[in-house]
């Protein structure tokens, strides 16, 4: 790890303003994937400017919006009554993801932030387009056992790693981002970004910017929601499958319904097809098998992550059939 100059700032605005002045300079909060990667030396900022005591960690209903400051960590908001209460789906990603430990240190804009776990990405001897642009993606004919099986690009084919993201996205959430010059919201679907001819950018903040908070508007899903997650050990383990589901069930139909993966992709994989053709229908195995059929379209696989194609569809019907379930 290489050495760096440490700032503290209290207000969104001196942290911006701070940033403005060093374009080598990184926002640290909770700091559990940042440090990982500067120990690696895949990161190696010259200046760490520390957000933690900005006042953004509240969780809050505003009307028919949920509010979620981005220094809310993550055990407090998988903790929180009204997230519990009203976004349960949310509250399910957080848990299943990382440790406790972890929870409690990280951050929800931390966890928007953090970088594929890739191995290839980690390893400064390795290739890695998203690491070193024009490399090369040693993933790509290597061990690529966790890897992307939608929307892959020639010089990438890593995951986004967040369980939560997964959940936003199905959520439609918003997240608000600032600068000097004041603030823009951007869909959470559009937040990420897949790896195309630029993976080493993983999302669509801009590099003066700060994310503020999120704003998820309320639904009907709560009753019938589901996070499946699929990996090789029962925790501290990164999904090699996820799926978020929430439905809401009327008279024994599918009113509405949203679905999205993780693991599957660069960024979380939104399953705009199986929705639009759950909607309306019975909730039965039968639906549900050609949902998750229509939601593999265009899936491919790369050698030793060929098991995904299968996997996926399963995953997509089992989470399904237990958001169901639930219903009384």
């Amino acid at each position: 790890m290489i050495n760096f100059q440490y700032l503290r700032t209290t207000t969104a605005k001196s942290a911006l303003s701070l940033l403005s002045k060093d374009k080598n300079a990184k926002f640290i909060a909770g700091g559990t994937n940042l440090v990982d990667l500067m120990k690696r030396g895949v990161s190696t900022p010259e200046k760490l400017i520390d957000i933690n005591h900005i006042p953004l960690k509240d969780i809050r209903q505003v009307g028919n919006q949920i509010i979620i400051g981005a220094l809310a960590t993550n055990t407090a908001v998988a903790e929180s009554t009204l997230i519990k209460d009203k976004l349960p789906l949310l509250a399910m990603a957080l848990n299943a993801g990382a440790s406790a430990q972890l929870r409690n240190a990280a951050t929800v804009g931390g966890n928007m932030m953090q970088r594929t776990r890739c191995g290839y990405f980690y390893d400064t001897e390795m290739p890695c387009n998203k690491r070193k642009p024009g490399s090369g993606c040693a993933a790509i004919g290597g061990f690529n056992r966790m890897h992307a099986i939608f929307a892959t690009s020639e010089k990438c084919i890593a995951v986004h790693p967040s369980d939560m993201c997964v959940a936003l996205a199905a959520l439609d959430a918003v997240v608000v981002v600032a600068n000097l010059k004041g603030e823009r919201k951007i869909l959470f679907k559009d937040f990420h970004r897949l790896a195309g001819d630029t993976p080493q950018l993983d999302n669509n903040l801009k590099a003066d910017e700060l994310i503020l908070r999120i704003e998820i508007p309320l639904n009907n899903l709560a009753k019938n929601t589901h996070y499946l997650k699929v990996r090789d050990r029962a925790s501290y383990a990164f999904a090699l499958v996820s799926v978020a589901v929430g439905m809401e069930l009327v008279n024994n139909k599918i009113a509405g319904v949203k679905l999205a993966m993780g693991g599957v992709a660069h960024k979380p994989w939104r399953l705009t097809a199986a929705e639009a053709f759950l909607v309306g229908k019975e909730p039965n195995n039968a639906n549900f098998v050609e949902a998750a059929r229509l939601s593999m379209d265009g899936a491919k696989g790369f050698g030793e992550n060929n098991f995904k194609l299968q996997l996926a569809p399963n995953s997509i019907i089992e989470a399904l059939n237990v958001a169901k379930s639930k219903a009384s």
